[in-house]
This record gives structure tokens, C-alpha cells and sequence, in this order.
């Protein structure tokens, strides 16, 4: 059997000057992401300092809004399986932040309620979380940042 001669390269092509980016930046889902990756870039240092990542800001900021909310409604709230939320809510609870009391309608369930120094975290967090989104979005008037909400929330739904 005889082999094929093998194909010529093609030429190698010129360097790139400036990235096109017109295609991507034509795409929600990039700018979406590009946006949410410059604001929890700011996001997680500021958190730090309050022992917080994004997923136990959220979990605790819930939880401050809904006194008496379940395991199986912040999954629901934040698309987070069950085992996932076990352990951060065990070690929220070993923190001091947060506490389960039975539910008074589910025997099965457990009501979550944050102690008094979860509830004081969580009014400084909520703070500094208020003043990242403040200067994250300085760019927009308060009508565009309301918008930009509105239709990210179109998006994803809730």
C-alpha cells in the first residue's frame, strides 16, 4: 500500500495585533459572565474580612431575609443540591451564625434562623455587599442599573 504524500502546511498567519472580540461581545451569556466575574472579583476579598465566601454570603443573607426558611427552600432559592448545603450549613452553625429549630408545620424539616451575631455579620456584609454593587455599577444611572436587573432576572428566571 503506498502513502499519500503529505499535505503542505498552510502559511503560518500574521500576529494578532488586537484580539477580535466583536463576536463574543455580541453573546449575553459572555458579557453576563465577564461583568459577574469583575464584581465577584471585588466581591471575595471584601467577604474575607467577614469570614464569607459568595455561597455563605448568600446562604446567610436568605436566611436574614426569611427568618424560619427551610434547607429544601434555599436549595430551591440558590440551585444548590442538598449535600452541598449540608456542610455549609453545618459550619455556619459551629460559627455561631446560624441556628435550626424544628419547623412548626413539617416534622421533617428544620426552620433556620441566624443568632444575634449572624444577624449583626450580616448587616455589615449587606453593607459592604451594597457598596461593592454601588461602585461596581457607577457607570450606570439608577434607571439603567434597575434594568440591567430586571432583564438579568428575565434571563435567569426569577
Amino acid at each position: 500500500m503506498t502513502q499519500d504524500p503529505p499535505l503542505p502546511l498552510a502559511p503560518a498567519p500574521a500576529p494578532v495585533e488586537a484580539v477580535d472580540t466583536r463576536f463574543l461581545q455580541s453573546l449575553v451569556g459572555f458579557n453576563a459572565r465577564m461583568a459577574a466575574l469583575k464584581i465577584i472579583g471585588q466581591f471575595v476579598p471584601r467577604m474575607a474580612q467577614f469570614g464569607l465566601r459568595v455561597v455563605d454570603f448568600s446562604i446567610l443573607s436568605l436566611i436574614h431575609h426569611n427568618p424560619g426558611v427551610t434547607s429544601r427552600q434555599l436549595c430551591d432559592a440558590l440551585n444548590l443540591l442538598p449535600p452541598n448545603l449540608v456542610g455549609k450549613i453545618g459550619a455556619l452553625e459551629r460559627r455561631g451564625l446560624l441556628q435550626r429549630r424544628p419547623h412548626p408545620l413539617d416534622g421533617r424539616a428544620q426552620s433556620l434562623l441566624l443568632t444575634a451575631e449572624g444577624q449583626a455579620l450580616m448587616r455589615e456584609a449587606e453593607s459592604a455587599a451594597s457598596q461593592l454593587e454601588t461602585e461596581a455599577a457607577q457607570a450606570l444611572s439608577a434607571a439603567e442599573r434597575r434594568t440591567l436587573i430586571r432583564l438579568l432576572q428575565k434571563i435567569h428566571g426569577s
